[in-house]
């Protein structure tokens, strides 16, 4: 994975992870990190996702900025664009560029806004209760802030129909999330009856969406049709649906018995429907060895592999070049499993 993500950051020009590095060292935000140290001591979540933009893991899918430059290099510029090719650098569009951190700013926004924790839930151990509520306080407000500053470059990019896209996928992320946290609090959740279609709408809104409507995006900055819009919002979405699989397949395909593992990940919710309802209950204590060795793990590594197909099938439509190659790479590393 690493090495697919460092040879497709040559090919756009500059290493996609220091996108939202550039609002993140802004005099703001600096001295909101002074004050994310107070939080030192405590198990705020606030912490591990401030750790994570210092400690850049390639693992955490922090490439959505470069799956967008990607795919602007490997569509080019339309013919109705050819005059303006002056303003392209490395084969990218200066509007396209802005396009990619700002979609890193906003899904950055909502990491820090994850942060936000429950305090009728907490334990003595988590910290004491003002930090943790400073804690809180911090996370809501940072994560505006960069909200803020996504939204204000969004309106300076002057397209009606960009800032509706990019507009509409905040409204699914808000959707998809407030539907994670509402299910986390109920006490049955463990057991949630969903089915795989309804599991496949949900990680759309939480996952994809804004991975999809920034590629569609990209396409109308350079004018492209409406088919090629139309094909590299297909990408975005099956390749960060292949993603989302990929990941909760993880404790299932490596021999480990402590990674920690969701009830309401796609192999878990496709052994429940192989199962049935009643047996599937039974088996909540043993479930991990039950789901892998169920015909849930083989079926989430053929949905992961059936979208990824549908990614590769929409790069079709682009032709052959670095960037097309780089945005394959990324289907096939995250369609792999041992």
């Amino acid at each position: 994975w690493s090495q697919v993500v460092s040879e497709a950051e040559k090919i756009v020009g500059y290493p996609t992870s220091f996108m939202s590095l550039r609002c993140l060292l802004s005099d703001e935000l600096s001295n909101i990190a002074m004050q994310v140290r107070k939080l030192v001591g405590t198990k705020h979540p606030l912490l591990d996702t401030a750790r994570g933009f210092v400690y850049d893991s390639r693992n955490n899918l922090q490439m959505r900025g470069l799956v967008i430059l990607l795919i602007s290099k490997a569509a080019g510029p339309s013919p109705a664009e050819l005059s303006f090719q002056h303003n392209m650098v490395s084969g990218i569009y200066s509007s396209q560029r802005s396009l990619a951190e700002i979609t890193e700013l906003i899904h950055t926004a909502f990491l820090v806004h994850r942060g936000i924790v429950n305090i009728g839930e907490l334990k003595a151990c988590d910290g004491p209760l003002k930090d943790m509520r400073f804690g809180n306080k911090m996370a809501v407000l940072s994560g505006d802030f960069l909200l803020a500053n996504a939204c204000t470059s969004l309106a300076q990019l002057q397209n009606t129909k960009v800032v509706e896209l990019i507009s509409s996928a905040i409204g699914d992320l808000v959707q998809g999330i407030y539907y994670e946290n509402s299910k986390s609090s109920e006490e049955n959740c463990l057991t949630d009856d969903i089915g795989i279609s309804t599991w496949k709408e949900q990680v759309f809104l939480s996952h994809s969406a804004l991975l999809a409507k920034s590629c569609q995006a990209a396409m109308e900055l350079a004018k492209h049709s409406a088919e090629i819009q139309d094909m590299a919002f297909q990408y975005g979405k099956h390749m960060s649906m292949s993603h989302k699989l990929h990941s909760d397949l993880q404790p299932f395909v490596k021999e480990s018995d402590t990674v920690a593992f969701s009830l309401n990940s796609a192999p878990a919710v496709l052994h429940q429907e192989f199962l049935g309802r009643e047996a599937w209950i039974k088996q909540i204590r043993e479930l991990q060895e039950a789901i892998r060795a169920g015909k849930g793990v083989t079926s989430a590594i053929d949905l992961c592999r059936g979208h990824g197909n549908r990614a590769l099938a929409a790069l079709e439509r682009f032709p052959p070049s670095e960037a097309r190659a780089a945005l394959a790479n990324i289907v096939y590393a995250v369609t792999r499993f041992p």
